[in-house]
């Protein structure tokens, strides 16, 4: 609205729009363009904290934060207990300890974080479960460093979007976001500046099937999720450069999956949030290891006020009676873990492993059935040397690739001048997600292979050719980096898959089941599956135990649909198989694995091996092997 410019800024605009306007007409040689695109080696640089706070989304999150602390003089104290550490479980402990109650957390595994966990390998050096980034559009989770005292630890990055060229090797672009003008001005000028990704019609092309976005909101971005993200673009007649140039890279960055199997509410959802907010596309990195620089906090808040975070704690089974009643939590030590509330924040396809018989014949409960997690692998490749790159995080465009980053780079904790280790994420990994290959089900070396491959073609002066791997085989002389060290680390079942028609049978936190919620970014809640998703579900998680102790109205059970309440009328229960084996991948994280591994998964999640061209319903069986017990 031209309320929001200044006389002086609408002037300054005005002149940044004839200048972006006047750009095609200027004829540049590719040789000086290349030089102008060409990225040296980066030095760390790090920026100040933007202004995240003046925005609605963080004085909505603020307000729950508030309420939840008022709370703690209000109705009675429960003990609650909590099974899963990941981030939903953890920031449902700190806001349940900030209510009053005394909250125990459970965690099957020797480390925190879910799917942010992290470890070190024999040398010391920290394998991350994924390349996480905070954006400023997360008011959650911006909240949460700010009432824990550690915005410090975010490395903010300069204002920008990059994407590799795929049609120039080497060579990088940009959205630069222009300090001073407000949203959703600095997205559109951002685009309108870029000369290289789209032609200015095929911009002024994308606009007007976004525009509903903007005026109708919400209820526009929910009526979407019937379509992928190639159904809408054809649906409005956007033009198919744009899913090449920015929406294959928008799409596995978001949830791992290509544009012909995602939800457009998912992008959508993403730029309502990012054209809302001057500073929501802002992105930080973390300056270390989440468990240390993340968990480690939230971990000493709940403990500081009375709660519990217990470790290597696996779930043998939901106790029940007849009548379905929660009674307990029955541990694998055989012990019995009773409490006034139950809170599960594992993720989807572990809790339908522990769904307990009583349950499964609910429609609410059988709306798991139409969710599942969508598997991707996030490598770790160190390098002898450094290599040209940015200090920030760089879209690939690359079939096989998502996002990646030079994390020696552009994290304090990993910091190394002399080598570069590139932290990437290899999607999308299987047919679910688009992709042509099951990737799981892949050795190490084949996936490294295929990447070193892609990075060859994407960076052809920089990767040497290396015996080692066959698709390095046309590298000329030129390129010198070998590659020294690699982790491997696959997520088979990692944030639920968000194809289309999926949103609305994601169920409320509340449940039928008394003194039973749910958490978990696979929940319902506004910002998907995320790691902002995973803080507010679990917030919501903590709001409905706490109105509940207070005798205040919850926000009531999510309608469940008219196809779920058919199915269980049919359905017959069966005992649950509960979760089996040990190691990360039993309970919904990510590993690096061994050939142990690889069998344990073979036999838990066999369709991660399956060929694409056999004949089979794929999304079916992927939910059945997955875990359902339907």
């Amino acid at each position: 609205p031209p309320s929001l410019l200044s006389s002086a800024m609408l002037d300054r605009l005005v002149s940044i729009v004839a200048l972006a306007l006047a750009g095609p007409t200027l004829h540049v040689s590719p040789q000086s363009r290349a030089a102008a695109t060409r990225v040296r080696t980066a030095v760390m640089k790090d920026f100040t904290k933007p202004n995240v706070e003046n925005t609605d989304n963080y004085r909505e999150a603020a307000a729950l934060s508030q309420k939840l602390t008022s709370l703690a003089w209000q109705g009675e104290k429960k003990t609650v207990a909590i099974v899963g550490g990941g981030l939903s479980g953890l920031a449902c402990a700190k806001y349940l300890s900030d209510a009053g109650h005394k909250p125990l957390v459970l965690e099957a595994r020797d480390v925190l974080g879910g799917k942010v966990s992290a470890w070190q390998d024999e040398d010391g050096d920290w394998i991350e479960t994924g390349l996480h980034i905070f954006f400023g559009a997360y008011p959650n989770m911006m909240n949460l460093f700010g009432e824990l005292g550690i915005h410090d630890r975010l490395q903010w990055k300069v204002h920008k979007m990059i994407f590799a060229m795929q049609q120039l090797p080497g060579e990088f672009t940009t959205f630069d976001f222009i300090p001073g003008i407000p949203a959703p001005f600095n997205f559109g000028l951002a685009i309108l500046l870029n000369q290289k990704m789209l032609t200015f019609g095929e911009k002024l092309q994308t606009a007007p099937p976004l525009l509903p976005m903007l005026i109708e909101g919400q209820s526009f971005i929910d009526a979407q999720d019937e379509l992928s993200v190639l159904e809408f673009m054809r649906k409005y007649g956007m033009p198919d450069r744009i899913n090449e140039e920015v929406f294959v890279s928008m799409a596995k960055a978001l949830d791992f999956i290509d544009p012909d199997k995602l939800s457009m509410t998912v992008v959508l959802t993403a730029m309502n949030r990012f054209l809302n907010e001057d500073n929501g596309l802002q992105m930080a990195f973390l300056d270390g290891n989440q468990p240390d620089r993340l968990c480690e906090p939230m971990k000493r808040h709940i403990e500081a006020r009375g709660g519990e975070v217990r470790l290597d704690a696996p779930l043998r089974e939901i106790v029940t009676d007849a009548d379905g009643a929660i009674e307990g939590l029955r541990m694998r030590d055989g012990s019995l873990v009773t409490a006034d509330e139950y809170i599960s924040a594992v993720p989807v396809d572990i809790f339908k492993r522990l769904m307990p018989k009583a349950w499964q014949s609910m429609p609410f409960f059988r709306q798991c059935d139409e969710l599942e997690g969508i598997p991707v692998i996030n490598l770790h490749m160190w390098f002898d040397r450094k290599l040209e790159g940015v200090d920030h995080l760089c879209f690939s465009r690359s079939p096989l690739l998502s996002v990646y980053a030079d994390m020696s780079t552009t994290c304090k904790e990993y910091l190394d001048d002399e080598r570069s280790m590139l932290e990437l994420v290899f999607a999308p990994c299987s047919p679910l997600a688009g992709g042509k290959t099951n990737w799981i089900g892949k050795s190490d070396e084949e996936i490294i292979d295929a990447t070193m491959g892609e990075l060859a073609r994407l960076f052809p002066t920089e990767i040497a050719l290396d015996e080692r791997w066959p698709a390095t085989r046309s590298q000329g002389p030129q390129g010198q980096a070998k590659l020294r060290k690699f982790a491997v680390v696959k997520v088979p079942r990692s944030v639920y898959a968000a194809i289309p028609g999926r949103n609305k049978y994601r169920p409320s936190q509340e449940t039928p089941i008394p003194r039973f919620t749910l958490a978990g970014d696979w929940t319902s809640q506004k910002f998907l599956g995320s790691m902002e998703g995973a803080v507010l579900a679990g917030k919501l998680a903590a709001e409905v135990v706490s109105d509940r102790a207070s005798g205040n109205p919850t926000k009531g059970l999510k309608e469940v649909q008219p196809d779920v309440v058919a199915a269980a009328e049919t359905f017959v229960p069966k005992e649950p198989p509960g979760v089996k084996g040990q190691g990360a991948i039993a309970f919904g994280g990510g590993a690096v694995l061994s050939k142990a591994g690889m069998d344990y998964l073979r036999e838990v999640d066999a369709v991660q091996f399956e060929e694409p061209n056999e004949p089979e319903d794929t999304t079916s069986v992927s939910r059945e092997m997955a875990g359902s017990i339907a």
